[in-house]
């Protein structure tokens, strides 16, 4: 399995609910649900191998078969009945007692749109984003690299929105990518430039950093009001950008009460 990224964030997730007792409940609960991606994906790729191939830009959610996953889905909402929190959980049971055609049509719905499905409840959306995830992820890992024109501020291989943004160690200085919410691919990204509206203009790009989460930071448009949070691994060499977008629940608090709203709320809805 490729460079143990699932044990990382799992450790990750484990090692901030420690420190971090506001977030807790939702670290450990993404690390109950990241050991179930994590054998999902161990089981797609025995199967059908770490072999690349090509698949042209953007149109990795084409590949997605979600009858290659339904066997898994009943344990699935099983295990978020168990541990999500009550909301979800409700929603999950609640979904469990469908047949199996509906479960298909909300799992195909979700993986041919890139944006919220208009025909699903948002908990089916979460709960379908969470399960494809590992598919989507092996499906990322097993394509040959794409070339990008640009700065694209939707993933080149799925076209989903980016859930965070990183910093990462280049020369003297850090270069910026984007993660995507769905595949997890990482690509570059321009330094000064809204992730959502392509704003350029300095005076209309607001950062913002806490004394608490220093590595990590708001990166907010005054133009079209969204924002993004982005992990500085050149500050701490030992963050999981996925996860510690999740820890740093005040930095959303400080989003909202300035106006700005998320492009890509994550696994907690936040």
């Amino acid at each position: 399995m490729k460079d143990g990224k699932w044990d990382l964030r799992i450790r990750r997730a484990n090692l901030l609910a420690s420190v971090h007792s506001f977030a807790s409940q939702g670290l450990l609960f993404f690390g109950r649900i990241t050991q179930f991606q994590k054998l999902l994906y161990a089981e797609i790729e025995t199967k059908y191998g770490t072999a690349k191939k090509v698949r042209p830009s953007g149109t990795l959610r084409h590949h997605l078969d979600e009858r290659l996953l339904l066997p898994h889905f009943v344990p699935f909402l099983s295990l978020i009945e168990q541990n999500a929190p009550p909301s979800l959980s409700q929603s999950a049971h609640e979904l469990r007692s469908r047949d199996v055609g509906h479960w298909r049509q909300i799992l195909r719905e979700f993986s041919e749109c890139p944006d919220s499905p208009v025909g699903l409840e948002p908990a089916e959306e979460l709960i379908s984003w969470i399960f494809l995830q590992p598919y989507a992820e092996y499906l990322a890992d097993t394509t040959e690299q794409v070339s990008v024109n640009g700065t694209p501020s939707r993933c080149p291989l799925c076209a989903g929105k980016p859930q965070v943004g990183a910093l990462r160690p280049e020369g003297d200085g850090a270069k910026r990518s984007l993660i995507c919410a769905l595949c997890a691919h990482e690509w570059a990204y321009r330094r000064i430039l809204c992730h959502a509206c392509g704003e350029e203009d300095v005076r209309k790009l607001e950062i913002y950093t806490a004394h608490d989460f220093r590595h990590v930071r708001v990166e907010a448009c005054d133009s079209c009001h969204h924002y993004i949070k982005t992990v500085d691994l050149t500050k701490d060499g030992h963050a999981v950008p996925v996860v510690d977008e999740l820890a740093t629940i005040p930095l959303n608090l400080w989003a909202v009460e300035h106006g700005y709203r998320k492009s890509q709320t994550n696994l907690l809805g936040i």
